[in-house]
């Protein structure tokens, strides 16, 4: 009998769990570095997997609207999913701003623990605040800007989603207004091309184990579990607040806003979420995203094809959480004392740039660094935070890709459609 690909995918993170401890980046067997053959594994099915988001978005979205109908149907729709992102990302980060003053992380023994803490070398910390220089508020205006670009190829190929997005809503609503032979033609013409991305996807995942093992074979050899003896209490917090964000906020959230089962849900998911934590990328995951939301949860092609497109993009629960956390323990480990004024700055800003900033490089530690510039904190903070931040990206991603699912699940139980999920 076949294992099911979930089960498959667990196997390979399992073995690479235990290869990576096992190995260092310099381990070679006949001369073949091993840690350039998990790299070679894990960016040729994460590339593969990139390579289907341009073409998918586009046909899904323009497939979806064409569905959907007039513009009260796609605004009715629109400010649904708006305000269930912004509900889930809230309570998220009050969900990490709880742990985090309840747990102290950064206080050990009743201490700041900056001293206790080891930091990352000076030039890695110099290097992420390199990249985030110059970084304010102002970024987050500019990828709204950028919502509507000037060249929707160039913007496409330097990865701004928000701008494809943008272009592909308003050319499937205005395919809607073509002349009935016209709208047909182009309709079916968008839809074999979703059809095809969606056979492409289920192909490239029949190779997931192996890139799954791969990325996490590279991530484990080259930070260990140092990173967790370091940082205990401040992954311990973080893991505990996505785990009563994705364990109790959210399914709370299924079963009153749309009488959805948690359980079918989670089944439902499951490939998609072992493949955001193994990658980290919310992007990277979205076919998958869409082929479980459609395939296993029923949930209708006019709703995914706009929710999950924008979550992907804009709905970052996991992140938004973590950068409240983080931004507390490097307070707490500086002996710095926020107010509740303060802290409800922090949360205001988590999350704003939760949706900001997205489409920025770096984009964790952009918002990171505009909440510690506005309420004065040092910023070689963020070298707290370097040892730890691959194996924490995993798990805030897991989060992301189940928030906007539950919101796709959410939309389509509000929409009428008949899921797989009551």
């Amino acid at each position: 009998m076949k294992l099911a690909l979930h089960w498959q995918i667990l196997i390979a993170i399992g073995l690479a769990t235990l290869v990576g401890l096992s190995v260092t980046q310099n381990t070679s067997i006949a001369g073949v570095a091993l840690y350039g053959v998990f790299d070679f594994l894990g960016t040729l099915f994460l590339n593969a997997l990139k390579m289907l988001i341009v073409p998918l978005v586009m046909a899904s979205i323009i497939c979806g609207i064409s569905g959907i109908g007039g513009a009260e149907h796609l605004g009715r729709m629109g400010g649904k999913t708006l305000g269930f992102y912004l509900l889930s990302s809230l309570l998220a980060i009050l969900a990490g701003l709880l742990l985090v003053n309840l747990i102290e992380p950064g206080i050990v023994n009743g201490v700041a623990a900056q001293q206790q803490l080891s930091l990352s070398s000076s030039d890695a910390v110099s290097i992420q605040l390199s990249k985030v220089e110059g970084r304010g508020l102002s970024d987050i205006v500019q990828i709204f800007v950028r919502m509507v670009p000037p060249n929707i190829v160039r913007a496409t190929a330097e990865g701004q989603m928000l701008g494809l997005i943008f272009f592909s809503l308003l050319f499937g609503f205005f395919m809607t207004q073509l002349e009935a032979h016209k709208k047909e033609t182009m309709l079916h013409f968008w839809q074999g091309v979703q059809d095809v991305m969606m056979k492409m996807t289920l192909f490239i995942m029949k190779f997931a184990p192996l890139g799954v093992f791969g990325l996490v074979a590279k991530t484990i050899s080259s930070t260990g579990l140092q990173a967790f003896v370091t940082l205990g209490w401040f992954v311990v917090t973080v893991v505990l607040a996505l785990a009563v964000h994705a364990l109790i906020t959210m399914p709370v959230l299924l079963k009153t806003l749309g009488g959805i089962n948690p359980i079918k849900h989670y089944r439902a998911m499951g490939e998609a979420l072992l493949t955001a934590f193994s990658t980290a990328s919310s992007s990277a995951t979205l076919p998958l995203t869409i082929e479980c939301m459609e395939k296993k949860a029923g949930v209708s092609n006019r709703t995914t094809a706009f929710v999950l497109p924008l979550g992907a993009t804009v709905n970052m629960d996991g992140t938004a959480l973590y950068e409240c956390v983080a931004a507390i323990f490097i307070a707490q480990a500086y002996g710095l004392d926020l107010s509740l004024t303060t802290q409800f700055t922090v949360v205001l800003i988590a999350l704003l740039t939760s949706i900001g900033v997205a489409g920025i490089p770096s984009a964790s530690l952009v918002a990171i660094t505009v909440i510690l510039s506005a309420v004065g904190l040092p910023l070689e903070g963020i070298g707290l935070l370097l040892v730890t931040d691959r194996i924490l990206d995993m798990l805030r991603t897991a989060v992301n890709v189940y928030g906007d699912s539950c919101c796709a699940a959410v939309i389509a139980s509000s929409e009428g459609e008949d899921t797989r999920l009551v």
